[in-house]
């Protein structure tokens, strides 16, 4: 007599189990599995430019505008010895016998310091929700706190050419030791005649005003790399006009290295990939062609990672400044960066008009007619960076040009 009743009842079971089987799928597709790129793409659709507020130093401390136009706390983490392990990084292996790498593993200090897994550059693979949810906690330049998700991921989705994962194809340099030159703008180099010398190396660095004409005999012509903020770069084109400073470097095989040290450097960098006017914030309507040429694609641009900006400051610079006012302001200068830099990818490095023992005989910049006193400003320690430099020349780890 009972029997259509248990039949319908066993029918409705199993329709209900049915559905919460299918719940549960959904749930777990779109819910536990937060590195999807169906996820990442939903985050990276087009919204409002998202800055911290007007007047607010970027890494302050203070509360900065977050997604949605809620308030984050901006409590910054200070660099700390205690890294994160990063991705390990996939450099090129170097037939070099007498490298960098192996002088620094060769001594009983820089062994500790130097991680030469650590990534130099960042790209678009390296952009997940992970990296996201991690770096979001420490301030610029170290991380993205206080900045926009859509903004950040835009930019690093452009960077997906070999040419954004390492600063050089090694391919280019076969059989040997690939060798480089850093050139700060220190007035050391006024009257050196050390542009034969630097020019022969197989890559040069450059930075922010780097002058050149009128002064080939001294700093040379030749260009690899010009690295930079925003910040920095126009700063130079200010500040350095009247000595000749028109125009940031250009040429076909040039490249240029962004610090990302604020919003407006990601969004100048994007900017510049695409070609077209900045679109938001303080460099709105600002052409990138004029600094980086008509030609400019994203194979020209590399961006460095901010584990490394972390890493270099935690291990190499790490200055007493962070235990004062200015912590949240301190960052290694663009020229010990563009140094550690070439460091951790060359095999062989020449500074050139970087900070020495005697730098109050000479000028601030080379280029200057009249002698200035070099400049000390609070959000670096250049104090610092000079007995770094002092000692990785004296473990031959780096040569030093000094006078």
């Amino acid at each position: 007599m009972g029997s259509p009743h248990w039949k319908r009842l066993c029918l409705l079971l199993l329709a209900g189990l049915t559905s919460s089987l299918l719940l549960y799928s959904h749930y777990h597709a779109t819910v536990e599995a937060p590195s999807s790129p169906k996820i990442i793409a939903s985050l990276l659709q087009p919204g409002p430019l998202v800055l911290a507020p007007s007047g607010t130093p970027q890494g302050a401390g203070s509360h900065r505008w977050a997604l949605g136009g809620s308030l984050e706390s901006g409590n910054s983490l200070k660099p700390s010895a205690e890294l994160e392990e990063p991705e390990p990084s996939r450099k090129q292996p170097s037939p070099c016998l007498h490298s960098v790498m192996a002088r620094a593993k060769a001594d009983p200090t820089f062994r500790e310091i130097f991680h030469f897994n650590t990534p130099v550059l960042m790209w678009d693979q390296h952009f997940t929700l992970e990296t996201w949810n991690r770096l979001k906690t420490r301030h610029v330049p170290y991380g993205w706190q206080g900045l926009s998700l859509a903004v950040v991921g835009s930019t690093l989705q452009l960077l997906n050419a070999s040419a954004n994962r390492q600063l050089f194809d090694r391919a280019a340099f076969p059989g040997g030791c690939v060798r480089c030159a850093v050139v700060g703008n220190g007035g050391i180099l006024n009257g050196s005649r050390q542009g034969k010398a630097i020019d022969s190396h197989d890559l040069v660095f450059r930075l922010n005003g780097a002058v050149i004409k009128g002064f080939e005999e001294d700093v040379g012509t030749k260009v690899s790399f010009y690295g930079f903020t925003v910040n920095t770069m126009k700063n130079s084109l200010v500040s350095y006009e009247e000595y000749g400073f028109t125009q940031v470097p250009q040429g076909k095989d040039l490249k240029y290295i962004f610090i990302p040290s604020d919003i407006r450097d990601y969004i100048m960098l994007k900017s510049a990939i695409q070609g077209s006017p900045v679109p938001e914030g303080s460099d709105k309507g600002d052409d990138p062609q004029k600094y980086f040429g008509l030609e400019a694609s994203a194979e020209k641009f590399k961006l460095l990672h901010p584990d490394f900006l972390q890493y270099l400051t935690a291990r190499f610079l790490r200055s007493e400044l962070l235990n004062t006012q200015y912590s949240s302001l301190y960052m290694p200068s663009t020229g010990a960066l563009m140094l550690l830099t070439a460091l951790h990818t060359c095999d062989q490095v020449s500074a050139y008009g970087f900070i020495t023992a005697n730098y109050e005989q000479f000028s601030d910049h080379y280029y200057e007619v009249e002698k200035k006193p070099l400049v000390f400003y609070a959000n670096h320690d250049m104090m610092l960076e000079a007995a770094l430099w002092r000692s990785l020349h004296r473990a031959g780890i780096i040569t030093l040009y000094q006078r």
